[in-house]
């Protein structure tokens, strides 16, 4: 499940491509015939088109990426037309099996049974930090000032602790932000973030989704890489994914767990906007599952995820430092492909 097939590197070097496009039902595949152009030409227009969209608004970016995906897959199938862009789109066909826990293990998962579980451990290290802190403060503030300013400065100084704990009861979202850009302190969470998101970046990559653009933060849902890869919205009445386009989705949604559950075993914190994400995909599949079949589903996705970054871990980790340094999504797109190669790669 992890090798490119030889069909696909093949396609790479004809002199032109098939683009694969979507139809509304997911069913159809049509064809048009790209133009090979060099690297250097293609990099300059994903440079000039993703360009212009940082330029923008931020209320029009989101609209102005959507627009900017079949520009973006255009240009990166008439390179791999060209041959410079052999990671683009190489998992033109997915196998979906049964996986057991011991295979997640095979791929660099140690702790299958922590996929799914909510992690806690942002929010605990954030309320100890506001009390303790809060503590220490009011302590001061009571022995600095005089009389009852001294004792009105502990209570207000202390209340904020009870304040913070209050909404933290109550109203969890409200805190976050402040919980996330806590944790961003710590360097090893920043590369947390960002091994996650880009997890979801060359898994999408590699299965042929025009991405337009990349944020850092965990917990985020990535409609945009779906929507991208779809050619059309996820929300809608009238809408059914195929099994066929489900399975590259489903691996999209939980790359960034599997990326975690690699790195950090036991302790993966990114995964709910994530399942969210796969949660909205299998409401829109055409055939239902189960409940049981839905845990299949995730254990694969995970499991086929991970096998992918393992094979191509030279290409994860440049695009994890490139992310890492705020890269333009063209620089992302020259790491992963200058990156040195799998075995086997190419023949």
């Amino acid at each position: 499940a992890a090798a490119a097939s030889s069909s696909t590197r093949r396609r790479a070097a004809r002199v032109a491509v098939v683009v694969r496009a979507s139809s509304d039902d997911d069913a159809s595949d049509a064809s048009e015939a790209i133009v090979p152009i060099p690297a250097a030409q293609g990099y300059a227009t994903l440079d000039a088109v993703l360009g212009a969209i940082k330029n923008l608004p931020p209320s029009e970016r989101a609209e102005a990426a959507e627009n900017a995906t079949a520009t973006v897959s255009k240009t990166l199938c008439a390179m791999k037309a060209n041959g410079d862009t052999t990671r683009w789109d190489c998992y033109p066909e997915l196998q979906r099996r049964n996986v057991f826990p011991n295979e997640l293990r095979q791929v660099g998962i140690e702790d299958a049974e922590g996929i799914a579980k909510p992690s806690n451990t942002n929010d605990f290290n954030f309320i100890v930090a506001v009390t303790l802190s809060t503590s220490f403060l009011a302590l001061v503030i009571g022995v600095v000032l005089p009389g009852d300013w001294g004792a009105f400065g502990s209570y207000l100084v202390g209340g904020i602790s009870l304040a913070v704990l209050a909404v933290g009861s109550t109203a969890p979202g409200l805190l976050a932000v402040g919980i996330d850009q806590f944790a961003r302190v710590d360097p090893k969470y920043r590369n947390r973030i960002a091994r996650h998101e880009a997890a979801h970046f060359l898994v999408g990559y590699m299965l042929g989704v025009p991405v337009a653009g990349y944020s850092l933060g965990l917990g985020k849902t990535h409609v945009d890489f779906l929507e991208a890869k779809l050619e059309r919205k996820i929300f809608g009445p009238d809408f059914a994914i195929s099994d066929k386009t489900l399975l590259p989705l489903a691996c999209v949604c939980m790359a960034g767990v599997a990326a975690e559950a690699m790195a950090f075993p036991g302790d993966v914190r990114g995964q709910d906007g994530d399942l969210v994400d796969l949660q909205r995909i299998l409401n829109k599949a055409e055939n239902k599952m189960g409940d049981a079949q839905q845990q299949n589903l995730t254990r694969w996705a995970v499991w086929q995820a991970a096998g992918m970054l393992r094979l191509h871990e030279a290409s994860f980790d440049a695009l994890t430092a490139a992310m890492e340094n705020g890269a333009s999504v063209a620089e992302c797109l020259r790491a992963i492909e200058t990156a040195k190669a799998p075995a086997g790669e190419g023949k």
